[in-house]
C-alpha cells in the first residue's frame, strides 16, 4: 500500500481548505475461508480486495464515500464533499494525538505459505476427532485474512498497519434418537498459521464431540434463583453483553443505555474491575490503532465497582466531554461506529475449589450458546452451553438447556467472589449490521441469587 502514500497526501492537501476535516482509510486484504460439512468441503472462497474510503467533515456533517478503484479517489472525494454540503449536523471531534507510525503483527508462518490442501487436512483432522459414537453431524469453518492498511488525516497523522487474523470453529451435533445436543468450540488469534500448528487439533475436535454426547445424558435444569458459578467463557459473554454494550458512547447518547448518567456511581460489587483493551495482543479483538488513528491502551471501565469510563469514538467523546478511547471500528467500506475490542473481568484471588466449597445448592454454568440484551431496560438472557448442579460444595449432576437471565446492575452487584484463572474467548460481535472480531473473557465468577431457567 506504500506506493499510494503520495496519492493520498495529494488528495488531503487539495481537499483540506474546502472542509473542516478529512481522513482517508485504504487497504488491501487477502482472505481465505473454507467450510466443511460432515467431513466434505462445502465451499472455498479466496481472493484479494482493494478499497479506499474518504470521510470529510464540513459544517458539522459527515460525507462518506468508498471505492474499489483508486483512480477514482478524486471523484469519491467530490462525492463526500457534496454529501456533507447537503446536510447540517452538530458533529465535532475530540482532540487526538497526531501519530506517524508503522506497525505489523508478529507472524511466524504467513498464511500464503500453507496450501489450501493443508488447511483442508487440518479441518478434516478436527472433524474426524469430533465424529465419535452418537455424533451425527459436524461443521468446521476456517478463515484467515491479511490486511495491509493505511490511515491518513488532515491533522497530520499517517499510520500503516499490517494485520493477520485466523479463526477455526467446529460445531458437532449428537443424538440418541430422541433428543439432539450440540458441542461448539473455536480457536483463533491475531497472528499467523503458527496458531494452528501450536494447537492440539485432535484434542480440540474430540472435546467438542464429547461435549455434544455428554449433554445427551444431562438432565433438564431446575428453574429458580441459585448461586451460580460462571466459567471464563460465560463470564466473558456476560461482561460483553451486559456491561460492554451499555458503555458504548453512541448508545448512551441515544438514551438506550441503563448506564446513562451513572458515571462515578457504584454499578457492581466492589471486587469488580472491568477493562476493554484493544492493545492486548493475545485477544482476538486486538488492534494497535482504531479506524480514526487513535492509539489503543487498556481502558478501565469499572474500578472497584464504580463506573469510571466509557467506550468512545472521537465524535461521541466530543459530545460527552471526553476523549476518544480508541473504539471507533469498521471494515473500510463501512462508517466507523463505537465497538468493543477485548472486554474482560479482571481475575481475583480465589481458586475454583474455594468458589464452590461453601455452596450447598447451586449451579455451575459453562460456555455460551448466545443470548440477548436490552441495554435500555438493563435486562439480559443468555443460554449456557452446559451446566452442573453443585451439591454441598461438589460438582454433581450434568444439566442441559440452562439459561441465565436478570437485571444488569443487580447481577453485577451480586458478584461476590472472583477466580484467579483467566481466559479470553474468540468471537464476533454484531451491531448496526456490522460485524467485528472481539475477545471477551475473565475468570470463574460467583454470582449470588442468579435467575436460572430450565427447559424441562
Amino acid at each position: 500500500m506504500e506506493e499510494y502514500l503520495d496519492l493520498f497526501e495529494k488528495v488531503i492537501t487539495q481537499t483540506s481548505p474546502k472542509v473542516d476535516y478529512i481522513d482517508i482509510r485504504a487497504g488491501m486484504s487477502n482472505n481465505t475461508s473454507i467450510l466443511m460439512k460432515d467431513g466434505d468441503v462445502d465451499e472455498i472462497n479466496t481472493g484479494m480486495s482493494l478499497g479506499a474510503r474518504i470521510r470529510v467533515l464540513k459544517n458539522g456533517a459527515w460525507g462518506f464515500a468508498y471505492t474499489t478503484d483508486l483512480s477514482k479517489l478524486n471523484k469519491i472525494t467530490d462525492t463526500a464533499i457534496k454529501l456533507s454540503d447537503s446536510l447540517k449536523g452538530d458533529v465535532e471531534l475530540s482532540e487526538s494525538e497526531i501519530i506517524k507510525d508503522k506497525v505489523a503483527v508478529d507472524v511466524k508462518i504467513p498464511f500464503k505459505d500453507i496450501s489450501i490442501d493443508e488447511k483442508k487436512e487440518i479441518m478434516k483432522e478436527a472433524n474426524d476427532a469430533a465424529t465419535i459414537d452418537k455424533v451425527n453431524s459436524t461443521t468446521v469453518s476456517y478463515a484467515d485474512g491479511e490486511l495491509d492498511e493505511i490511515f491518513m488525516n488532515s491533522e497530520g497523522s499517517q499510520i500503516q498497519m499490517k494485520t493477520s487474523r485466523l479463526r477455526m470453529a467446529l460445531n458437532a451435533s449428537a443424538t440418541d434418537g430422541e433428543i439432539i445436543q450440540f458441542g461448539h468450540g473455536s480457536l483463533g488469534g491475531v497472528k499467523g498459521f503458527e496458531l494452528i500448528n501450536d494447537a492440539d487439533i485432535e484434542e480440540f475436535g474430540r472435546k467438542i464431540g464429547e461435549k455434544a454426547v455428554r449433554l445427551l445424558d444431562a438432565e433438564a435444569a431446575p428453574s429458580g434463583k441459585f448461586p451460580v458459578i460462571a466459567d471464563p467463557e460465560l463470564t466473558g459473554v456476560l461482561i460483553h453483553e451486559a456491561l460492554g454494550h451499555a458503555v458504548e458512547g453512541d448508545l448512551i447518547l441515544q438514551n438506550d443505555s441503563i448506564l446513562k448518567d451513572k458515571m462515578g456511581e457504584t454499578i457492581a460489587s466492589d471486587i469488580v474491575n472491568i477493562f476493554d483493551d484493544a492493545s492486548r495482543k493475545d485477544g482476538f479483538g486486538y488492534y494497535p490503532y482504531d479506524v480514526e488513528g487513535v492509539k489503543t491502551k487498556p481502558n478501565q471501565l469499572v474500578k472497584d465497582g464504580k463506573l469510571i469510563s466509557l467506550l468512545n469514538s472521537r465524535e461521541t467523546a466530543a459530545k460527552l466531554g471526553m476523549t476518544s478511547s480508541g473504539n471507533a471500528r469498521s471494515i473500510i467500506s463501512d462508517q466507523p461506529i463505537v465497538r468493543m475490542s477485548n472486554t474482560y473481568l479482571q481475575p481475583g484471588d480465589n481458586k475454583f475449589e474455594e468458589l464452590i466449597e461453601d455452596i450447598p445448592d447451586g449451579i455451575y454454568l459453562k460456555g455460551s450458546r448466545g443470548g440477548q440484551v436490552d441495554t435500555g431496560k438493563g435486562i439480559f438472557q443468555f443460554n449456557a452451553a452446559e451446566g452442573y448442579l453443585i451439591k454441598n460444595g461438589e460438582i454433581a449432576t450434568p444439566l442441559r438447556d440452562v439459561s441465565l437471565s436478570g437485571n444488569i446492575l443487580e447481577t453485577l452487584k451480586n458478584i461476590d467472589a472472583i477466580g484467579n484463572d483467566f481466559k479470553l474467548s474468540v468471537g464476533f460481535c454484531g451491531k448496526d449490521g456490522q460485524t467485528a472480531p472481539v475477545g471477551d473473557g475473565g475468570p470463574h465468577t460467583r454470582i449470588l441469587d442468579a435467575l436460572v431457567g430450565g427447559m424441562g
